[in-house]
């Protein structure tokens, strides 16, 4: 457990002398020594160099193909790096359980897609793929960017429950551009969060987004 901690170089030392990414590590390898099957962890890559975050993080999910593993923290970035499924709860009430992908969906309601279109001969003009795109069914506006080396930027929403991705795509290619990049721009964790915690005029947590809780399955990272 210590090399697997990466703490075997410190492990003739005190605790109380080694610095506080160490005290972490060896916190992690105390909990996992005994190999539990449910494992909470309380803000584990607190205090850790970049270096010392990556290689923790690695760890626990190496660890979640035998473990159920609950991450507590309130470093959103940290959740979207590290799990698979998210928990939010606002003054004591579960206000959502779900992926952050799911629950962007749910949340927004449309899809929000990122579209950078190149030309195969000669140069594009910008308004000539935006009308085009803007022709897509299912499309409700597209946003022009920004024109970079010779790389054309948009922006497209859905209509409420439609998903264009794979007619955007063909519209493209049909027109004989090239697309350079295609795909779904998604809610930060911290949007999700400030919507679902904010509070309404009788002072509770929304709770639209909540779905009813259910026991993780070994081997799920929350």
């Amino acid at each position: 457990m210590a090399e697997k901690c990466a703490i075997a170089d410190v492990k003739t030392k005190l605790i109380g002398k080694l610095s506080k990414g160490y005290r972490q590590r060896v916190g992690l390898a105390q909990a996992i020594i005994h190999n539990p099957d449910v494992l909470i962890l309380d803000e584990p890559t607190a205090g850790l160099d970049p270096h010392q975050i990556i290689e923790t993080r690695d760890l626990i999910k190496g660890l979640a193909g035998s473990h159920t593993i609950i991450l507590s923290t309130h470093i959103l970035s940290e959740v979207e790096q590290t799990c698979e499924r998210v928990i939010i709860i606002a003054a004591g009430k579960l206000v959502a359980t779900d992926t952050v992908e799911n629950l962007t969906s749910r949340l927004r309601g449309a899809e929000v897609v990122a579209v950078e279109v190149l030309p195969r001969d000669g140069a594009l003009d910008a308004q000539n793929v935006q009308r085009r795109l803007e022709q897509v069914s299912g499309v409700s506006r597209v946003l022009h960017k920004e024109t970079r080396d010779g790389k054309i930027h948009f922006t497209v929403e859905s209509l409420q429950g439609r998903h264009i991705r794979p007619e955007l795509a063909r519209a493209v290619v049909e027109a004989g551009w090239n697309l350079n990049e295609l795909h779904a721009i998604g809610l930060s964790l911290e949007e999700i969060f400030l919507q679902l915690t904010a509070s309404t005029k009788d002072g509770e947590p929304k709770a639209a987004a909540a779905e009813a809780p259910a026991e993780a399955p070994a081997g799920e990272t929350k």
